[in-house]
């Protein structure tokens, strides 16, 4: 998609010069072709910008930021599995205080680790069989 900021800062300017928001939507197709913001997002920030918004960036979001993937943390998560390769992902928690899913996330994509589980054979069973 066509730079997003671009788009915006267009929408300002055809406000700011009283188009309507549908005259907008076409003339950004004319301009970006494929590219285009949707009508309904185009319309979304034509009414922003009606009801005083002067910044075409994006709002700053709330909720906590995705930690798991720095550098730190893989080496800590892989510092504690190296000690002993026999914990859960439950052990490697309470180190860390990581998320479950967290932990998972570390493990199989940065780490390429996964649990191999020792089967229970028969003691009956020779070893041909």
């Amino acid at each position: 998609m066509a730079d997003v900021k671009e788009q915006r800062i267009s929408i300002k300017v055809y406000f700011k010069l009283n188009r309507t928001a549908s005259e907008t939507h076409r003339m950004l197709k004319e301009t970006f072709g494929e590219q285009t913001l949707s009508q309904t997002r185009t319309f979304e920030w034509f009414k922003r910008f009606k009801d005083g918004r002067e910044y075409v960036e994006d709002d700053k979001h709330s909720g906590r930021p995705s930690t798991y993937t720095t550098r730190e943390m893989i080496a800590k998560v892989s510092e504690v599995i190296l000690e002993d390769r026999r914990q859960t992902i439950h052990d490697v928690y309470n180190r860390n205080g990581l998320s479950y899913g967290s932990r998972q996330r570390i493990l199989a994509d940065e780490l390429k680790m996964r649990r191999i589980a020792a089967k229970f054979v028969s003691l009956l069973l020779k070893n041909d069989q």
